[in-house]
């Protein structure tokens, strides 16, 4: 179900580093002309702005206004926002959440919602108190693998779902991009437990339709950062310990568009995108594992890791009349040039997910039934990035596809709170070793054994 929008909407966009890139292209460029306008921007950074704007003018597009973040609520006011998008570091989202919704405009915010309980009840209030919508974006929904496993289940073809096992892997390439920029610090990111994994929880609770109650995680840093560093080295092929940090380096200069928007402005605040991966300072984990309790009485195990040689994920759904696995390889092989360093296509969309040499993307859909043989499920093409699911996120948001669509995938705030609310509780128990009752999170009780 659309609404109809008796007028162009108008955005505001806070954050102009890469994500925005996708809001900035489907509103400034056009393609949701007839629905949407980008009439204003914001980010602290003013040299990132600057060569958005510079990218909109020679695409002939119209700039939108800029506005110091300081004076969000002067924007909203003043460009009469109808909703702002937020595509900001974790932990500036819930304050830019709040101060939005009371400033009178909607909110879509990139996932994950915030980093920590105290936050997501900010929300609520701010919720609560306004009226105002907030959508998390959840892209992965979309993919159309994705949205064929939750048909599945949804039709009932593997009965009552008892048990999950996920597997997500990140390859050399990606995994390692999070470990150089300020996804790193875990006060900024909440680790990859919320950054990351708030995706893969999020899947798990819309597959499944049911809500988390009981996390225990486990988990380390035992690849990335500068206790490890002597230990990348390969002896057998003699490697030393700088040719091997030299794979995992991201060369900025040698990217147009990632020097233009990071290298170029790194003198307005000091925010370096290219930090060494095994250098001091990483506070996040590279290697995760979590068991998760539900309300319905499904139990997930799950693992993440950030340094696998192939990227994709495997994940296995039991249910009282059979099983469904599905099975994703999102890049087969990371490889090395003739220098020792990875190769990456030129022409290629900026980023950790461009290189040469990757193979064609591999997706399986299998569902087997008690005494039956197995059958694979057709999986539709996607389109765009993220499994083919970002086409249809856009088209989503800039429709105001409503909740009762059919499968269900438009996230709003309670989606995004309760996706979230595994890794804050997972965070918990890695540091208290103990099991935790999601419910004591949201209450703000004390967590015990």
């Amino acid at each position: 179900m659309k609404i109809t929008v008796a007028q162009l909407e108008r955005y505001g966009l806070i954050g102009t580093g890469g994500r925005a890139s996708l809001y900035i292209q489907a509103l400034a460029g056009g393609e949701y002309a007839d629905l949407a306008e980008l009439v204003a921007w914001s980010d602290s950074n003013p040299g990132r702005l600057d060569a958005y704007e510079r990218r909109a003018r020679a695409a002939g597009w119209s700039v939108p206004r800029r506005y110091p973040p300081e004076e969000l609520e002067r924007m909203i006011a003043e460009e009469r926002i109808d909703r702002l998008i937020i595509t900001t570091p974790d932990d500036t989202h819930a304050d830019l959440v709040v101060r939005a919704l009371h400033a009178g405009a909607d909110v879509i915010v990139e996932k994950p919602l915030t980093i920590d309980m105290p936050s997501v009840r900010r929300i609520e209030r701010a919720i609560e108190l306004t009226g105002r919508q907030v959508i998390t974006t959840f892209n992965y929904r979309y993919s159309p693998r994705n949205s064929a496993l939750r048909r599945v289940i949804a039709d009932g073809r593997i009965g009552r779902v008892t048990l999950v096992h996920f597997e997500w892997a990140l390859d050399t390439l990606h995994g390692a991009d999070y470990f150089r920029r300020w996804h790193r610090n875990k006060a900024k990111s909440g680790g990859l437990l919320v950054h990351k994994s708030s995706h893969h929880f999020d899947l798990v609770n819309w597959w499944i339709s049911a809500a988390p109650v009981r996390v225990f995680a486990s988990g380390g840093l035992r690849f990335f950062g500068s206790e490890h560093a002597a230990a990348r080295a390969d002896s057998a092929a003699a490697d030393s310990a700088t040719a091997v940090e030299d794979r995992f380096a991201l060369d900025l200069a040698g990217d147009p568009w990632l020097k233009e928007l990071y290298l170029d402005n790194a003198h307005f605040d000091g925010y370096r995108r290219d930090l060494g991966v095994f250098e001091p300072g990483i506070s996040i984990e590279d290697n995760l594992s979590a068991l998760v309790d539900y309300d319905s009485g499904a139990t997930l195990s799950y693992s993440l890791t950030t340094h696998s040689p192939w990227e994709g994920y495997r994940v296995s759904i039991t249910g009282t009349e059979g099983r469904a696995e599905l099975e994703v390889v999102e890049r087969s092989a990371v490889l090395l040039g003739d220098d020792g360093r990875v190769v990456v296509d030129p022409s290629a969309t900026p980023g950790p997910s461009a290189t040469q040499g990757a193979r064609p993307q591999a997706e399986r859909l299998v569902v087997q039934r008690h005494w039956e043989e197995a059958r694979v499920v057709p999986i539709p093409d996607g389109i765009g990035g993220h499994g083919g699911g970002d086409a249809y996120l856009l088209d989503h948001l800039f429709n105001r596809v409503t909740v009762d669509e059919p499968l269900g995938r438009v996230a709003g705030f309670s989606e995004g709170a309760r996706a979230i609310s595994v890794g804050i509780a997972g965070n918990v128990s890695l540091a208290t070793g103990a099991a935790v009752n999601v419910a004591d999170l949201f209450l703000g009780q004390p967590v015990s054994r």
